[in-house]
């Protein structure tokens, strides 16, 4: 997956689909309680997001578009996402 990256590192307008949810290695009960979230959300492999806003202090939190849906998250938890951008945008 050298071609794709966490989701937290992009910016407004930025494009992609959804290649990994969570860390497939952590067993951490945080981990697995985060994960399990963001799939609740829509969150997952082989969504489209599109980076709506970011706040004002830090960047955080981000809002996204989810397929049809806009989400909100903070940049850790969307450091849990890996993104390959979207060669189309």
């Amino acid at each position: 997956m050298s071609d794709s990256f966490p989701l937290s590192q992009a910016r407004v307008g930025a494009r992609g689909v959804i290649v990994q949810v969570g860390d497939h290695g952590d067993h951490d009960e945080h981990a697995i309680e985060l994960e399990r979230r963001l799939l609740e959300f829509g969150l997952v492999e082989g969504a489209r997001i599109e980076v709506l806003h970011e706040g004002g202090i830090k960047r955080d939190p981000i809002a996204l578009r989810v397929d049809e849906a806009v989400v909100a998250l903070r940049r850790r938890e969307a450091a849990s996402l890996m993104v390959r951008a979207d060669e189309a945008a």
